[in-house]
C-alpha cells in the first residue's frame, strides 16, 4: 500500500485521473465524486467523473456535472480513459463489483487505485485506502483528505464545498443518524464558510420533485404500505408495472423506505421493488438493529447497520415472502 507521501508526491504535477462510484450514484457517491473533481482540476490535473450508470435528475445541478460521463451512454470513451489514467479514484464503494461491467476495466488497470469509502470489509484491489467505517459520509472523508490528508484546506472552494455538502447531507438523513457527530457539523459550518450554501442544497435536493415523482409517493403509502405490528416491520413493495404506470425515472424510489420507518413504534422498513433483471431491496433500521446484516446474510447485499441493501433472483412475491420469513429470526431485537 502507498502512503499518503507518496500519494502526495504523485498528486505534485498534473495526472491523468478517473473518478468513479458505485452503479445508480446517490448524492453521496456524486457529491463526493464532484467535490473531489473540483478539487483536482484547481491543480491542473486532468480529472474526469465517470459514472457507471444513469442517476437522479435532482443530482444534475452539482457544480461539475456537466461533465460526467456515464459508462453506459459513452462505453467506448469511459474505456479508454480508465486505460489511460494514471490514477483511479474510488468512491463511496469498496468492491468492484459495485461498478458493474467498470470493474473488470479498473481492475486490470495500471493506474494507482485510491479508495476513499465509509463501507464494510473492502476488497483488497486498491493501492492507497482513507477508509472509516464511522463516517457518516464518503464526502466526510473526501474533506478530510483533503483538509488534513493532502493539507489543502484552501481547495476548499465554494464548488468543492457545495457537493461535499451535498453528498454529507443527504448520507445522513439531513443530520438525523447517530454518526452525524459534533465533527461533522463542524466541517458542515466550514463548508459553509466556504461557500456552500445550506438552503440553496436543501431545496434543489429535497423540493425539486416532478409531479409524478409525488403522485407515486402518495400511491406507495396509500395502497402498497403493510404494517407488520408483530414485528414492528414496515414493508413497501411494488411492482415493474406500478413503476411504468408513474412513469418512474432513476431516483424517483430513492428515501421512500425511510417514510415507512417514520411510523411510530417501526424499528424495521423495507422497500422492495421489482426491476427488469431482479428484485432490489432497500431496509432502513432504528438503534442497533442489523439491517446489513439481513441484507448480507440473505440477499446478496450489505452496507450500514441501519442504511442497507440487496438483491434477489426470486418473484417480486417471493422476495416479499422470504423477507417475512426472515423476520421470527429476529423478533427479540425487533420487539425490545
Amino acid at each position: 500500500m502507498l502512503d499518503i507521501a507518496s500519494l502526495s508526491e504523485l498528486l505534485n504535477q498534473p495526472r491523468k485521473i478517473v473518478i468513479t462510484t458505485h452503479h445508480k450514484p446517490d448524492g453521496d457517491a456524486m457529491g463526493s465524486s464532484l467535490g473531489l473533481y473540483n478539487y483536482l482540476v484547481q491543480q491542473g490535473h486532468h480529472a474526469v467523473v465517470i459514472a457507471p450508470t444513469d442517476y437522479p435528475e435532482f443530482l444534475w445541478w452539482m457544480p461539475g456535472n456537466e461533465e460526467v460521463i456515464i459508462y453506459t451512454e459513452k462505453t467506448e470513451t469511459a474505456a479508454r480513459l480508465i486505460a489511460e489514467a494514471e490514477i483511479v479514484f474510488c468512491l463511496d464503494f469498496n468492491h468492484l463489483s459495485r461498478i458493474n461491467q467498470m470493474g473488470e476495466l479498473v481492475g486490470e488497470s495500471s493506474a494507482v487505485k485510491v479508495m476513499i469509502d465509509h463501507h464494510l470489509e473492502p476488497q483488497d484491489f486498491d493501492d492507497y485506502r482513507y477508509w472509516n467505517i464511522n463516517a457518516c459520509a464518503t464526502a466526510q472523508l473526501v474533506y478530510s483528505f483533503i483538509v488534513e490528508e493532502l493539507q489543502h484546506p484552501e481547495l476548499i472552494n465554494a464548488d468543492v464545498a457545495t457537493c461535499l455538502y451535498t453528498g454529507i447531507m443527504t448520507d445522513s438523513a439531513s443530520f438525523r443518524l447517530p454518526n452525524t457527530t459534533a465533527a461533522v457539523h463542524r466541517i458542515v459550518a466550514n463548508l459553509i464558510d466556504a461557500g456552500a450554501v445550506n438552503w440553496r442544497i436543501h431545496e434543489l435536493v429535497y423540493s425539486n420533485a416532478p409531479e409524478n415523482r409525488l403522485r407515486f409517493l402518495g400511491y406507495c403509502l396509500s395502497n402498497k404500505l403493510e404494517i407488520l405490528r408483530e414485528y414492528n416491520t414496515a414493508l413497501i413493495s411494488v411492482t415493474k408495472e406500478e413503476l411504468k404506470k408513474y412513469e418512474s425515472n432513476t431516483g424517483d424510489t430513492e428515501g421512500i423506505v425511510n417514510y415507512a420507518l417514520s411510523i411510530t413504534g417501526i424499528r424495521l422498513a423495507a422497500f422492495i421493488v421489482e426491476r427488469t433483471d431482479m428484485v432490489k431491496l432497500s431496509l432502513r433500521s432504528t438503534g442497533e438493529f442489523p439491517a446489513n446484516e439481513i441484507c448480507k446474510k440473505y440477499f446478496n447485499g450489505g452496507g450500514h447497520r441501519n442504511a442497507a441493501g440487496g438483491q434477489s433472483g426470486n418473484s417480486l412475491e417471493e422476495t416479499i415472502q422470504q423477507f417475512k420469513q426472515i423476520l421470527p429470526e429476529y423478533k427479540t431485537l425487533l420487539i425490545q
